[in-house]
């Protein structure tokens, strides 16, 4: 599982590790990726979705409907 959301579009970040002694190592920051299942009422099934917190929040206020057709928008297959 990439740790990729489908939704927001959020993807790893990449900085520095600084120990005490200030030497820097290559570090990476991972969004919190959940895999979530929604029922979609339109198509009368369940879908599994990668989601950030921040996206299963989004799909909380927006519902699943509205969230699906973003993803399809991006490109996203679902």
């Amino acid at each position: 599982m990439s740790a990729h959301c489908q939704l927001t579009g959020a993807q790893p970040g990449f900085g520095n590790r600084i120990s005490h002694s200030h030497r820097r190592t290559s570090r990476r920051f991972d969004p919190n990726i959940q895999r979530k299942r929604y029922w979609l009422p339109s198509e009368g099934r369940y879908v599994r979705l990668t989601l950030s917190a921040r996206g299963i929040k989004t799909v909380d206020v927006i519902g699943v409907e509205a969230a699906v057709a973003r993803i399809r928008a991006r490109g996203g297959k679902v």
